[in-house]
């Protein structure tokens, strides 16, 4: 039976290893487009390059330290800008699909990025595709999970929450519903932590891929600025009065009260009835804080962190089941900005522990975080980061 085992783990291995030496039919468009791509400024990885032999097919190379062994997503890439080296991604989106290219150039329009509440993810090119008319390449920056690395302070979570609502106040002041809110759509500029770049794909790893990559700095030394993503479900609309009333597109966040229907025996409930997107936004961002910061339990990594009950009010009001009980954006914003004022320095300089860390890993990460908080009293850093503008 070993043996047996044994013979499919090495057929299994050998099989992944033929996998990732072959570029996949969903990465060909890539490479057919790398020397376009190439012209318009934007550098693929070797990968993309036609007829590219894997570099650990040289004895010397392992390859599971091959950078050129990750394949690419049939969508989405990394690229490099030239001539002076920047990481960027590449989204290739159909525009008859949805409004999203649309919607995302404007908003990175100059007149809406003046606004400091702005803080979707700007576009810095659109390309147009010269053999499909009815595709085009967002060029956008290179973005990490909002929560990698993991928030040190109170005051550094309350900062990612304040930008966070402030872009979906500004999103609906402008008419605009999201329309897939949820934690995977929440990104930040994480450069600043970073002395040593971090590889687009692997980001535990180096961009050069020679050992790994760990942040240098908190977000209290060295601020990072928070973008919402994603806007391939979002509507803009010429005006909300009347409220307007769509018929529910489900997004990410599959908990939305609405969204259950009213007829077990169909498929999401037979969900038919229209409602009002503005409302489910607000529940989406509300439900976000208590899952991420509030409720989570089970797992160590994820498991609730500790200090945040001040939120438990405003996130309740924001989940309720009736979407006409939820305050609007407006009355969110207010009411956040009333209870971060009711915050002391030195709440918002307080560890952000999590309910199910080992006794013995608290004490070492509490015994660190004095030691920097005592630093940065003494270098007057403020208890609430906030990065430039």
């Amino acid at each position: 039976m070993t043996a047996t085992l044994r013979t499919r783990e090495k057929h299994e291995i050998s099989d992944a290893r033929r996998r990732i030496s072959q570029v996949e039919p969903a990465e060909q468009w890539w490479v057919d487009h790398r020397s376009w791509l190439e012209n318009r400024g934007y550098l693929l990885r070797p990968r993309f390059t036609p007829g590219w032999s894997p570099s650990w097919h040289d004895p010397k190379v392992n390859s599971e330290d091959a950078e050129d062994r990750f394949p690419a997503d049939p969508n989405v890439l990394d690229a490099t800008k030239l001539p002076f080296g920047e990481p960027v991604m590449l989204k290739r989106v159909n525009k008859l699909q949805s409004k999203e290219v649309e919607i995302t150039a404007m908003l990175s329009s100059p007149a809406l990025l003046k606004d400091p509440r702005n803080h979707c993810i700007p576009v810095y090119d659109v390309l147009e595709i010269p053999d499909d008319d009815n595709l085009r390449i967002l060029v956008l920056p290179l973005l990490r999970k909002y929560d990698d690395p993991p928030f040190d302070t109170v005051g550094e979570v309350v900062d990612c929450l304040r930008q966070v609502l402030e872009c979906v106040h500004f999103l609906h002041e402008h008419n605009i519903v999201h329309g897939d809110f949820h934690r995977l759509n929440i990104m930040m500029d994480a450069s600043p932590l970073f002395p040593v770049p971090f590889h687009p794909l692997r980001q535990t790893m180096r961009r050069d891929f020679k050992g790994t990559a760990e942040a240098a700095y908190t977000r209290t030394e060295r601020p990072v600025k928070y973008y919402i993503i994603d806007f391939g479900l979002s509507i803009r609309y010429n005006s909300v009065d009347p409220p307007p009333s769509e018929v529910p597109v489900l997004g990410g966040d599959k908990s939305v009260p609405e969204f259950k229907g009213d007829d077990p025996s169909k498929r999401y409930g037979g969900l038919s009835k229209p409602y009002n997107p503005f409302p489910t936004d607000v529940y989406c961002l509300g439900n976000w804080i208590r899952e991420d910061f509030l409720d989570k339990t089970g797992e160590v990594i994820r498991s609730k962190k500790l200090g945040f009950e001040f939120l438990r009010p405003l996130v309740d009001d924001m989940t309720q089941a009736d979407p006409s009980k939820r305050p609007n954006m407006d009355q969110v914003a207010e009411r956040f900005e009333s209870i971060v004022s009711s915050l002391s320095s030195s709440k918002l300089r307080s560890r952000v522990a999590k309910a199910n860390d080992h006794p013995l890993y608290n004490m070492y990460w509490a015994t660190k975080h004095w030691a920097r908080r005592i630093k940065l009293v003494a270098l007057r850093r403020p208890a609430l980061p906030s990065p430039d503008p």
